[in-house]
């Protein structure tokens, strides 16, 4: 353990932070992709209940378009931040400033997770902080690549890349509230992830394993894998069914 460690609180909290200001225009969908029905619902409350289903997170703030009134209907049990950027960086660091005036403070965790991961599962919350709650930096979950990788060069392959230290990002993505600020000043709006903008601080962020389940739903045929996956779970179906269902999303 560091110095570092050593003096900070050992009553930390953790947070749940989930930008949802997005257009979801890659989904072809009207309106935002995260409102879509799904398996009864829409999207983003299958996501806000499995954080809801881990204990040790003390509250999850969801960030929306400052204009945005879906969750003004809902039974809310939630934090809701109507402070959304223009990019996802921008509304993750308004919700961070949300976060810290609702009572968090700098040295608490936050998992910041994609509103479209709507397969994610309180139990890889749970590998997640359980990986993470001692850690220096930090980290976030990601799935080895098991796929081969190419580079493109004017709709050709270039080159072949080994695949066996690559990993493909997810999240959620876990860090300290203060060290997460610093990071996204310095990086901008340009990063795309909350691990890119430690990674340009000179941190290394930590890699637990996650799913192949836990994809984002980006485009249209995304979105059936993922109503087969969330039906079959709530139906109680075979967990071999259900990984054989996600796998045709690709490993």
């Amino acid at each position: 353990m560091t110095d570092h460690q050593h003096n900070l609180p050992s009553e930390s909290r953790f947070w749940a932070l989930i930008p949802c200001a997005g257009s979801g225009s890659r989904a072809g969908a009207d309106g935002p992709k995260q409102y879509r029905q799904l398996a009864g619902q829409p999207m983003v409350l299958h996501t806000l209940a499995a954080f809801a289903g881990v204990a040790r997170i003390a509250n999850s703030a969801v960030v929306v378009a400052v204009d945005d009134d879906f969750f003004t209907s809902q039974e809310a049990t939630y934090l809701i931040a109507n402070r959304g950027g223009a990019t996802r960086a921008a509304s993750v660091f308004n919700g961070l400033n949300f976060l810290l005036q609702q009572g968090a403070v700098a040295h608490d965790w936050v998992l910041v997770h994609d509103a479209a991961r709507c397969l994610i599962t309180p139990g890889q919350i749970d590998a997640l902080i359980d990986a993470c709650a001692t850690d220096e930096v930090g980290g976030l979950l990601a799935h080895p690549l098991s796929d081969t990788l190419k580079s493109e060069a004017g709709g050709r392959v270039a080159a072949t890349l080994a695949r066996s230290d690559k990993w493909l990002a997810q999240t959620p993505q876990m860090f300290r509230i203060g060290m997460l600020m610093d990071a996204l000043k310095q990086a901008g709006d340009k990063v795309t992830d909350e691990s890119s903008a430690m990674e340009a601080m000179g941190l290394s962020p930590k890699l637990v394993p996650g799913s192949a389940q836990n994809f984002k739903v980006t485009y249209p045929e995304d979105f059936a894998l993922a109503e087969a996956v969330l039906s079959a779970r709530l139906k109680g179906g075979h967990p071999a069914l259900i990984q054989s269902v996600a796998g045709l999303k690709g490993k």
